[in-house]
């Protein structure tokens, strides 16, 4: 696991600046502390910090240069099948000179280019430059595990791990107007748009050519739609998910250093735990959060299906300063606002496991794959919705938190809206209410997804809801876990996005996958011979925080939240309607309903002045 970055000039003979290129990498540190390298051509430069897992020698160093010297990687991930490649290249005439990934990966593509990407299993951003024809080819992982961020500014292509990185370049920190809105309205930004004015990302299962005269096209190369319309009926379903499952973990298990599990009461952490027992891995860590708050802590739990593993149980809790000090470094890692709200406490995890590992692998996706959130519930009959929100119109429900959400959201017109707010903690109308803000962000993206999931899914809203999400809320997670894991410089391996399980998955029907209070009836079946009763009937939390507590009673947020009343957020066209110190009042005077509202300004407040000043004095919103 590393961080890349590169620089290409755009018609011009310009040399690229060392200074600028290491600058740029080295703002990437955290993510490849073991190692650092740099590759200048004239007007194209390339940086990369390494994390070592595979082939932890020297003969691992990046950028990777193909033996001819026409080719220059730089090359963030692992791809897990490698090694099924040598019999393949030795017959090609390759002689491999490492152990590493990175070489296999290379000389794939001096053989077949763009064509291979399909072969790989794995978890990657890479760029390549090819010395003979003058193009740059940038390329994102199926899910977008890995990230991959540019920009064009004055007549220079740069690209990074993280955006910090174009920053310290020198390209502008802008704050888009439509992505702040969508930020509002739909928690982040989604797709190639980020929070930043002309700050893109390449988005999953893509991939970007650029030639040295700015020419640059952007192709598919993994397409979900097509992949379920086109798979193979599955006869033994529970079977296929318990052996594909298994051999995702084998895949995972690939490294040459010590591997851990993020570990929570929940069923698809310890369904990853559990496999790794029965398919007799040993000397796994076991890490887990906890929380002083009894009906928040899950950390007893845990470490009971540890012991009965007989692995390694470690555990930590994050309060007070110390919490704040975390949510102010992984705003940092994260580059943008904190919107899941856990991040403080993963990194804290991330660097509980860094003392004794260097890959974790974690639940991600479960709930995105098989309809694990209960807000799925609410998709079943569209119709009862609107009674609900008639009647809740009335207050009936106001004192109720989770039933005024529902609520709320079953005020919603129509079920497209449904869908495209179903991962939202706050819609339309409540966002007029609270903020004074009219009119929905554009989602051009979000739409399109949209359109392709009523499209594979017709008259089946819940699960269209999960291919929505699919390619939108369950990015937002992969970029939390990869930003809070490598702000830890450790690595992150989430076995649920196996390609094989996402695309077949896909192809089940709603009984295997929402049967159940809480769905995932697959996942469950397959783990019942593996997991105690308790772990398969546990009301999850999903790292649940108690903020409101926090933000009235820890010493360090209670102070900032006092500074929040004046903050230079609201000063922005954009809040100037916002009530904030009625807001502060809300949550001081106890009433945890005003949450929601609360927490996106609260890290927009912490995130403009922690992390934007530090790079620019002057917040320009365009």
């Amino acid at each position: 696991m590393c961080g890349i970055n590169g620089i290409l000039h755009l018609e011009s003979s310009q040399t690229v600046d060392e200074t600028v290129l290491i600058k740029m990498r080295d703002s990437l540190a955290h993510r490849g502390p073991d190692d650092q390298g740099l590759f200048i051509e004239q007007n194209l430069g390339l940086g990369h910090r390494r994390l070592s897992v595979i082939d932890v020698s020297s003969a691992g160093h990046q950028p990777f240069l193909s033996e001819d010297g026409r080719y220059a990687l730089v090359f963030n991930g692992e791809i897990y099948n490698y090694k099924d490649f040598y019999p393949e290249l030795k017959a090609k005439g390759v002689t491999l000179k490492t152990q590493s990934d990175t070489e296999v990966l290379l000389n794939l593509f001096h053989l077949y280019g763009t064509q291979m990407l399909a072969r790989l299993q794995g978890m990657f951003a890479f760029a390549i430059w090819d010395k003979q024809t003058q193009k740059l080819t940038l390329v994102r992982d199926r899910m977008g595990v890995k990230p991959l961020y540019y920009a064009f500014h004055k007549e220079t292509f740069y690209f990074a791990s993280e955006q910090k990185a174009l920053f310290t370049a020198g390209v502008p920190l802008q704050i888009s107007q439509n992505g702040l809105e969508e930020f509002i309205f739909n928690r982040f930004v989604a797709g190639e748009n980020t929070l930043f004015k002309n700050v893109k990302k390449i988005v999953p299962g893509h991939v970007m050519t650029l030639d040295s005269q700015g020419k640059s096209t952007v192709e598919k190369w993994w397409d979900l739609k097509a992949e379920i319309e086109n798979h193979p009926t599955i006869e033994n379903p529970v079977d296929w998910f318990t052996q594909t499952f298994d051999d995702s973990i084998r895949l995972r298990m690939v490294s040459d250093v010590p591997v851990g599990v993020f570990l929570s009461a929940g069923l698809d952490s310890s369904s990853i735990l559990a496999s790794l027992f029965h398919n007799k891995y040993k000397d796994i860590q076991a890490f887990t959060i906890g929380f002083k708050e009894e009906e928040h802590n899950e950390a007893a739990i845990a470490q009971r299906l540890a012991e009965q593993f007989k692995y390694p149980f470690n555990s930590t809790t994050v309060e007070d300063n110390q919490l704040y000090e975390k949510l102010v470094a992984a705003t940092y890692f994260q580059d943008e606002p904190l919107m899941h709200l856990s991040e403080p406490h993963l990194l804290a995890l991330a660097q509980l496991a860094q003392s004794k590992v260097k890959v974790v692998l974690s639940g991600e996706g479960a709930d995105e794959l098989m309809g694990g959130y209960v807000r799925y519930k609410a998709l079943k009959h569209p119709s009862l919705l609107k009674a609900i929100g008639v009647l809740g119109s009335t207050g009936l429900f106001s004192h109720h938190p989770r039933m005024d959400k529902l609520v709320r959201y079953a005020q919603l017109s129509a079920t497209d809206e449904l869908i495209l707010y179903n991962g939202s903690n706050m819609y339309p109308k409540d966002i007029w209410k609270q903020y004074g803000i009219t009119g929905a962000p554009q989602n051009e993206y979000r739409s399109l997804i949209l359109q392709e999931a009523k499209d594979l899914y017709p008259n089946n809203p819940k699960r269209q809801a999960l291919y929505f999400d699919q390619h939108t809320y369950l990015c937002s997670l992969l970029d939390r876990n990869d930003r809070c894991t490598m702000g830890a410089s450790i690595e992150c391996r989430e076995p649920f996005l196996d390609e094989r399980l996402v695309a077949g998955l896909g192809t089940l029907p709603n009984e295997l996958l929402f049967t159940g209070k809480k769905g995932k009836y697959i996942q469950k079946k397959a783990m019942e011979s593996r997991l105690p009763n308790e772990i398969l009937t546990y009301k999850k939390n999903g790292l649940s925080v108690p903020w409101g507590e926090y933000l009235m009673h820890s010493p360090a947020f209670k102070e900032e939240f006092e500074a929040f009343r004046h903050s230079k957020l609201f000063e922005l066209p954009y809040f100037q309607n916002i009530k904030a110190s009625k807001l502060v009042d809300y949550i001081q005077q106890g009433d945890h309903r005003m949450l929601p509202y609360v927490m996106p300004l609260f890290m927009l407040h912490i995130w403009l002045k922690t992390y934007v000043e530090s790079f620019s004095s002057l917040v320009e919103i365009s």
